[in-house]
């Protein structure tokens, strides 16, 4: 018996005849077999690796669609000087879900001794994680590497047959 498939995403879940509750991680995805919480099987197979909000749907080849929720997730509450902190976490690329008067990231032990040591008050709790998108608020804040080979070996030649007392090495 061959699954339903699921090739796009549609932005509403209102007609939904099942939801797929998935955390942040589970919210990007290209081609994965899945179960919805009232046990619909299903497979979805995107043309490319694609963030699901919560609250969009799976458009299912046979016309059905199976609505996304986000599911709780450790988090940790971040209160206190919120533009200094926020400033700490981005410079991290660390996603970042931004609340009237509060800051959310996934649980990290490491960013948690780091923002308390910076005066943060923070709380650990558990919820839906829905961060703020990458830029121009859509998609997601993809992380990169500071890793960042320097060497400049240009591999060029200065046509020079004599010494000058200096060399080319960069």
């Amino acid at each position: 018996m061959s699954l339903p498939r699921a090739h796009s995403i549609v932005s509403n879940a209102d007609d939904a005849v099942d939801h797929v509750t998935l955390d942040y991680a589970g919210r990007l995805l290209r081609r994965k077999r899945l179960v919805a919480d009232a046990g619909l099987s299903f497979v979805v197979d995107l043309a490319h690796t694609t963030h699901i909000n919560p609250g969009e749907a799976f458009s299912l080849e046979d016309g059905r669609s199976v609505g996304i929720r986000a599911a709780d997730e450790p988090l940790l509450h971040i209160t206190g000087n919120l533009a200094r902190l926020a400033w700490h976490i981005g410079n991290r690329h660390t996603p970042c879900e931004l609340r009237e008067n509060a800051l959310r990231i996934q649980m990290d032990p490491v960013l948690r001794d780091m923002l308390a040591q910076l005066g943060a008050e923070l709380e650990e709790v558990t919820g839906p994680f829905t961060p703020e998108g990458g830029a121009y608020g859509h998609g997601r804040t993809m992380g990169h590497s500071h890793d960042h080979d320097h060497t400049h070996d240009h591999g060029h030649d200065h046509g020079h047959d004599h010494d000058h007392g200096h060399t080319h090495e960069h």
